[in-house]
């Protein structure tokens, strides 16, 4: 079985933190760190389709604002180097965000996200998503009033148009980290693209999950058979 769709879900960046006696914010500094890393593998095993979920809603919105504040930051930083990072041309990468950022970014990040989008529009061999004040609620929701709005029948492939995923295929394997002892789904995410998703829990903590791991998963992952309830 061949790995189309890739979602990582980047759990216990904070408890790392924790554990190494330092603030929250070194943590998402080191799991920003570890993502660059990560994503040069899935870029070198030419994985089509990349989505991770950098925030949640709740994530950007009810944390302690000294946190939320930091994250901001670290994301801003992280968007500025990919905007400047000849790789996304050199490999076909499109680069794209999905979720409710633009009501928790100021504008100096959404310029920079925006032009991201632009400059990477018209790639088209691999799929780098955002998920960024994302909760899988919150696109339900909208899609559900969309198609009130739009007086469309409700069939699937109407639902699926009016996702903000709509131009994502189905995820095939979603690795949620710092989970192994607590394997759970959070916000309602990407529920309708997940209902047939492999699904990987480890304990290891987002900073420490590393590009061995990662291809360990992926290779045994490779050796399933996807089988879609038959």
């Amino acid at each position: 079985m061949k790995l189309n769709h890739l979602v990582i879900i980047p759990d216990g960046n904070r408890r790392w933190a924790k554990q190494n006696i330092l603030e929250a914010a070194k943590g998402h500094e080191q799991g920003a760190f570890q993502l660059e890393k990560l994503y040069k593998k899935i870029v070198e095993m030419e994985i089509p389709y990349f989505s991770f979920w950098g925030a949640s809603y709740d994530n950007l919105t009810k944390r302690s604002p000294f946190e939320i504040e930091n994250l901001l930051r670290i994301m801003h930083d992280e968007f500025e180097k990919l905007l400047n990072d000849k790789e996304i041309i050199e490999k076909e990468i499109n680069v794209n965000f999905i979720g409710r950022w633009k009501e928790v970014f100021n504008k100096d990040t959404q310029e920079i996200i925006n032009k991201i989008i632009e400059k990477t529009k018209n790639n088209k061999k691999l799929y780098l998503t955002f998920l960024l004040a994302y909760n899988g609620t919150d696109e339900m929701i909208d899609a559900i009033k969309t198609i009130k709005k739009k007086n469309l029948e409700v069939t699937k492939e109407n639902i699926k148009s009016c996702l903000w995923t709509r131009n994502l295929p189905e995820v095939d394997l979603v690795i949620r980290t710092g989970s192994g002892k607590d394997p759970h789904n959070s916000a309602g995410f990407m529920m309708w693209d997940t209902a047939y998703s492999q699904l990987y829990f480890t304990e290891t903590l987002f900073p420490d999950f590393n590009e061995k791991e990662l291809e360990e998963i992926i290779q045994n992952f490779n050796l399933r058979e996807r089988r879609h309830g038959k």
